[in-house]
């Protein structure tokens, strides 16, 4: 790596695509680097510690003790706050800022060789650090991003549609009760365990010339020999989002889900009595994300494969399915009998 320690400081209100840009194209030229997340008003829904917590989730994997990381470099990301560290104003002027980052750094022992940034005020800040400084896409032409048109389009639902909103991740933008623009319409099946809803996913795929997306939670309990912990399960729901946007481009139609992050919810009450908050926004958006939700009744033959509960478990978890969709306002589907009229019901009601 040319450089040891980089430094990348931001709002990040919203974290947005033009962000993990920086990020990423920071993380590719330090050994380490270091982001801190600060704003003077902050943002009273979703404070400075709070949009950490989000770009940490961004990039964490299935490891949770390794903490975020991008490829082999680690993020140490810390929110700042007026309270707590003494941020100054967003008005305040240039140097007023410059000296606070610099005693924030100096007195928690950082030493910073670059500063990525995406804004004129970074060569200057960086001289101030004695730092060299790499500038990424100023003229928003790799990612062409407004953070103040961003906040104006979460904070107006008029504007949920607006192209913009396709510059936050999913995750991010359910975090602010907000879904970007799928290029086609989703379908998602939800149902107790060994309901028949995999098998279906894969047989719907096929009969409507399109492609699936496996339920992600069932990989991830496998690879760790079903010993997850609480924090697995909402990265199982943001992988899961990253994994519809990713089969996508390679569906015709209609993209079919096997589950969704309602009933990762679900089995995070089931399985710790708690859900992440995140987790939960996640949850509350499912009714816009997909467009039609069909749920699998529990009628098919019970197999046991080694992963799942007793059979006598499947009638609560399908209870608790359209409990949950019911409160949530979500319309759904039932669907019953064999493979074949599982199917034919499915595009019946696709029109």
């Amino acid at each position: 790596m040319p450089f040891s320690l980089g430094l990348v400081v931001g709002k990040f209100w919203p974290p947005h695509r033009g962000h993990q840009l920086l990020l990423e194209t920071a993380a590719a030229q330090v050994a380490e680097l270091l982001v801190l997340v600060y704003a003077n008003p902050d943002d009273p829904a979703h404070p400075a510690p709070e949009r950490a917590a989000w770009l940490r989730e961004l990039y964490r994997g299935d490891d949770y003790a390794q903490g975020p990381r991008i490829g082999a470099t680690p993020l140490r990301i810390i929110a700042l706050t007026a309270g707590t560290d003494g941020v100054p104003p967003d008005t305040a002027d240039d140097h007023t800022h410059r000296a606070f980052i610099g005693q924030w750094l100096a007195r928690h022992g950082y030493r910073i060789e670059v500063v990525f940034s995406s804004e004129a005020y970074g060569p200057g800040f960086a001289g101030h650090l004695g730092a060299a400084h790499v500038l990424v896409d100023i003229t928003r032409q790799r990612v062409p991003v407004s953070g103040t048109r961003l906040r104006a389009a979460l904070a107006d639902n008029t504007l949920v549609a607006d192209n913009s909103l396709s510059l936050l991740h999913p995750f991010i933008a359910a975090q602010y009760g907000a879904v970007p623009p799928a290029a086609l319409p989703r379908l998602v099946l939800l149902g107790a365990e060994s309901s028949g809803k995999t098998t279906l996913a894969s047989a719907l795929a096929e009969a409507l010339g399109t492609v699936w997306v496996p339920e992600y939670g069932r990989l991830l309990h496998e690879q760790k020999n079903g010993e997850l912990v609480y924090e697995d399960l909402l990265y199982i729901g943001r992988r899961q989002l990253e994994l519809e946007d990713e089969a996508t481009p390679r569906a015709h139609d209609w993209l079919v889900c096997d589950t969704n992050a309602a009933t990762t919810a679900l089995y995070s009450y089931y399985y710790f009595h708690r859900c992440d908050p995140a987790l939960q926004a996640l949850a509350r958006v499912c009714g816009r994300r997909y467009a039609r939700t069909f749920v699998c009744m529990p009628t098919v033959p019970f197999e046991q494969d080694g992963w799942r509960g007793p059979e006598a478990l499947r009638q609560f978890q399908h209870g608790a399915i359209l409990m949950q969709l019911e409160m949530l306002g979500i319309p759904y589907t039932l669907l019953d009998g064999s493979l074949e009229e599982r199917v034919a019901q499915v595009r019946a009601a696709l029109g």
